[in-house]
C-alpha cells in the first residue's frame, strides 16, 4: 500500500473516531451524570421526558414498542436491537404504580414476535387495568401485525392510521429442509437421539406425517390462544376472529371497518382522544427514557451510521440466537 493511501485510511478512520467521540460526547451533555458511565442494561432506572406541557399531577405516559418482540438480553457492545423486552414491562409497571399517571398509550410499530413474550406484554396490560383501573390505549405505527395486535387486543381503545398494517392473527413456524442439497453433495448428517421425535423439523430430512400432526396441534393451540384473547380484548364472537384470523394484514382502515381497530387517527389524535374521553385536558404527557447506557448508545450510534433497518436486525437476532424451530406470533413479510 502505497503513502497515499495510508494517509487517506487514516483521514477516514479520523474522521470515524471524530464521529463517534461528537456524538458520545453529545450524549453525556444531555444524560443523567449518575448514569453516564454505567455499561449495565439500567432497567429499573427511568427519566422523564416531557413531550407536552401541562398538570404535573395528572399525566398521560407514552411508552414506545418498536422492532421485534424478543427477550434477549444484550451481550456485545455492539448492540443494534431497539427492543428490550424487561425494559418495556419495567416501564409498564413504573407507569401503573405512579399515582401521576392517569393514562397509558403504547405506541406499537412491531411486526410481531415471540408467542411468550407477546403474551407476557398482553397479560401486564390486563393486570395493570385490573389493579390500577387504568385507562391504556394503542397507537399503532407503520406496522401493529400478529403479537403487535395480540398485545393491542386488551386495550381499551385501538387508534391506527390509515395505512398501518396490522391483522396477520395466527401463529407460524418454519424451518429449512437441506436433504436434498445434501445428497447432491455427498454431505451426512449424523443424528444420535434418545426418541423418535428429539429431531422433529431437522434440516437433515424430510418430516413425517406423524411429525407433522404434533407440530399442527401446537400451532392449533397457540393460535387458539391468540382467539381467545381477541374475543376477550373485542368483545367479538369466536366464529367472527376465526373468520378475521386466517393470517391477512389489513389496512387500518379496513381493520376500522371489521371492529379490529376503533378509531384512525395518528399518536398526536390518541392523545387528544385520550384527554377526551377522561377529562385529562391539562395532563401533562410524558415518555420514559432510561438512563445513558454505554452499549446501547454505542450499538444505536453504529445502527444510525449504517442505516439498518431495526425490525430486520431484531428477525435475524431471532435467527441467530436459536437455530431449533420456533412458533412465533410474527408477520414476515
Amino acid at each position: 500500500m502505497n503513502q497515499k493511501r495510508w494517509i487517506a485510511l487514516g483521514v477516514a478512520a479520523g474522521l470515524f473516531l471524530a464521529s463517534i467521540g461528537f456524538q458520545f460526547f453529545s450524549s453525556m451533555a444531555t444524560a443523567d451524570f449518575e448514569n453516564m458511565l454505567n455499561f449495565q442494561d439500567p432497567d429499573d432506572n427511568f427519566g422523564e421526558k416531557v413531550i407536552e406541557k401541562g398538570s404535573g399531577t395528572n399525566k398521560i405516559a407514552v411508552l414506545h414498542l418498536d422492532g421485534v418482540i424478543q427477550d434477549t438480553t444484550p451481550s456485545t457492545l455492539i448492540n443494534t436491537n431497539s427492543y428490550n423486552h424487561e425494559r418495556f414491562l419495567d416501564m409498564l409497571d413504573k407507569a401503573g404504580e405512579d399515582n401521576r399517571v392517569d393514562g397509558i398509550i403504547l405506541r406499537v410499530n412491531t411486526p410481531g414476535g415471540g408467542v411468550v413474550e407477546s403474551a407476557e406484554i398482553h397479560d401486564k396490560i390486563l393486570e395493570i387495568q385490573e389493579q390500577y383501573e387504568k385507562p391504556i390505549y394503542v397507537s399503532m405505527g407503520n406496522t401493529a401485525a400478529s403479537g403487535g395486535y395480540y398485545i393491542a387486543a386488551p386495550a381499551d381503545k385501538i387508534v391506527a392510521h390509515n395505512a398501518t398494517l396490522t391483522g396477520s392473527i395466527g401463529v407460524i413456524m418454519e424451518s429449512f429442509n437441506f436433504a436434498e442439497f445434501a445428497d447432491e453433495y455427498g454431505i451426512d448428517f449424523n443424528t444420535i437421539k434418545s426418541g423418535e421425535y428429539k429431531d422433529i423439523m431437522s434440516m437433515s430430512r424430510e418430516m413425517t406425517d406423524d411429525e407433522r400432526e404434533i407440530l399442527q396441534t401446537m400451532i392449533d393451540d397457540m393460535y387458539a390462544e391468540f382467539v381467545q384473547v381477541i374475543v376477550n380484548g373485542r368483545d367479538m364472537s369466536e366464529d367472527r376472529v376465526r373468520e378475521l384470523g386466517d393470517g391477512r394484514v389489513y389496512t387500518g382502515a379496513q381493520a376500522q371497518e371489521v371492529d379490529l381497530v376503533d378509531e384512525l387517527g395518528s399518536l398526536d389524535d390518541t392523545i387528544e382522544i385520550m384527554r377526551e374521553d377522561h377529562e385529562l385536558a391539562n395532563a401533562q404527557v410524558i415518555e420514559y427514557e432510561p438512563g445513558f447506557n454505554f452499549n446501547q448508545w454505542f450499538g444505536g450510534t453504529i445502527q444510525s451510521m449504517f442505516g439498518s433497518e431495526s425490525d430486520l436486525i431484531g428477525i435475524k437476532d431471532l435467527l441467530r440466537e436459536n437455530n431449533a424451530p420456533r412458533a412465533m406470533y410474527l408477520y414476515s413479510q
